[in-house]
């Protein structure tokens, strides 16, 4: 997977997002950037990455919000519209430890079902890094930042302010093995 997976991605992401949710669709283009700069410590599947950071928030989509599970609605819209590879519908329905957020929701099993998570641990800790290192608006942020701003966004009592408290921890610790493996890169 590579450049044509990357220009596909944008193409749908773009056409669900910019017009409808201008600030989602910023904040998806600095998603995939950091996954371009993560890539290298991917290799082959350093297009799969960027696929699935361009297409993570995709079931924001107002079109696409059947459960209002963004994770869930993104995933079995690739799957079902465009006949999504496996592994891309499985990094967008689990992203940034969305399990713990469907539990949450009353929906784990269901995505736990349709979409198992993929047992590739660096390709979805890379995903959780380029997601949660990314603001609201597309720019760098520290992980930590990202959490606090997403808390003050919901609330704490909110089930996403609840699910981001659980999540926190496994999210500060997927950071640190990418920066890990990044930093371990040869330059």
């Amino acid at each position: 997977m590579g450049g044509l997976i990357d220009e596909w991605a944008t193409q749908i992401a773009k056409a669900e997002l910019s017009s409808t949710l201008p600030r989602r669709w910023a904040h998806t283009q600095g998603v995939a950037k950091r996954a371009v700069e993560v890539g290298q410590a991917l290799g082959q599947d350093a297009g799969l990455l960027v696929a699935a950071a361009t297409l993570h928030d995709i079931g924001y989509a107002p079109r696409l919000a059947v459960t209002g599970f963004h994770p869930l609605d993104g995933a079995r819209f690739l799957r079902d519209e465009h006949g999504a590879d496996e592994r891309l519908g499985r990094l967008v329905a689990n992203h940034s430890f969305a399990l713990l957020e469907a539990e949450e929701r009353g929906l784990r099993e269901e995505l736990s079902t349709e979409f198992p998570l993929l047992e590739e641990p660096l390709l979805v800790d890379a995903l959780v890094y380029c997601d949660m290192t990314t603001t609201p608006d597309g720019d760098r942020t520290t992980a930590q930042d990202r959490v606090a701003e997403i808390r003050s966004r919901y609330g704490d009592n909110s089930v996403v302010g609840r699910f981001i408290r659980r999540a926190a921890p496994e999210i500060f610790a997927s950071v640190e093995r990418v920066e890990a493996a990044l930093a371990a890169q040869p330059r």
